[in-house]
């Protein structure tokens, strides 16, 4: 048994009214639900797949990684303690919060929050209708989409994610910096989906866990309307439009509002482990991906 997809995001900010603005009027993300101190987005027939809560870190607060069923989540319990990992049982409050059967809550080896979990809430009968994104964005069983962590360790995070949550390598990305030192980049993935966790070294991300989270919509006019409401509503830019190496996406990175980036972008390729070989590049980009000052 092994995690089947990335299933929700959780956020510290420090700004939620710029956050709400940021996620419906930019990503064309839709208000589930909020309060004082949460605002949640959906963005498909789930209940909600981000949420924000206010907070001092303006980082990734947690994780949360779903699998297929009460079995799966036992399973993933018992390799959990196998490994080591502490694990704490979900209370009835907190898996009514999340919208979800049941979780396990652990740690990984750099503190972030790991929430294992399943039965989410489906909202098929209210069905999400993005304002701005009208080919919609690519989830199903590919789950809401990546993330980059950062982190100091990355053979402990290797550890933790591949060894004991069952992800897979995809491939690599290997830069080099200066003689023969280079900045190496690892890919993972639990599903079709290319990479639902990438791993990196900490350098350069300004102390935050997370460097960035992606969003996929389904047409490339999209990614082009994204890129003019940059424009609009003065969000920075952080990479122009270029194609991945890996997993050959068009997209850019714009700033959030808590500093880390937002990938946005569209024709990804796909994941078949019956003829997938794992490679390595020495180019994160194509083209384009060019830093903006």
């Amino acid at each position: 048994m092994q995690v089947s997809s990335f299933g929700y995001l959780g956020l510290s900010v420090s700004d939620l009214s710029r956050w709400k603005s940021f996620g419906a009027d930019f990503l064309g993300l839709g208000v589930a639900s909020e309060d004082a101190d949460t605002i949640k987005f959906r963005n498909d027939d789930r209940a909600w797949r981000i949420a924000v809560h206010r907070g001092d870190a303006d980082d990734i607060a947690y994780a949360g990684f779903e699998v297929a069923n009460a079995a799966a989540l036992a399973a993933i319990r018992d390799k959990l303690q196998e490994g080591g990992v502490a694990i704490e049982e979900a209370t009835a409050d907190l898996c009514k919060q999340r919208g979800v059967k049941d979780l396990v809550v652990c740690r990984d080896p750099d503190g972030l929050r790991v929430e294992i979990f399943y039965g989410p809430l489906e909202k098929f009968d209210t069905p999400f209708h993005s304002g701005c994104v009208a080919s919609g964005f690519v989830t199903g069983d590919q789950g809401l989409g990546h993330i980059v962590l950062m982190t100091p360790d990355l053979p402990r995070m290797r550890g933790f994610y591949s060894g004991i949550l069952g992800f897979k390598l995809s491939d690599t990305i290997d830069i080099p910096i200066s003689g023969e030192q280079t900045i190496s980049l690892e890919f993972y993935h639990c599903n079709r989906r290319h990479h639902t966790v990438a791993l990196g070294p900490t350098m350069g991300s300004g102390g935050k866990k997370l460097h960035h989270f992606m969003l996929q919509v389904a047409s490339l006019d999209d990614v082009g309307f994204a890129l003019d409401r940059v424009t609009r509503y003065g969000v920075p830019l952080r990479n122009t439009l270029g194609r991945h190496t890996n997993d050959h996406m068009v997209s850019f990175y714009a700033a959030t509002p808590s500093g880390f980036e937002v990938e946005f972008g569209t024709g990804a390729r796909t994941v078949d482990d019956e003829d997938w070989s794992v490679v390595s590049h020495e180019k994160i980009s194509t083209w384009g991906h060019v830093p903006v000052a």
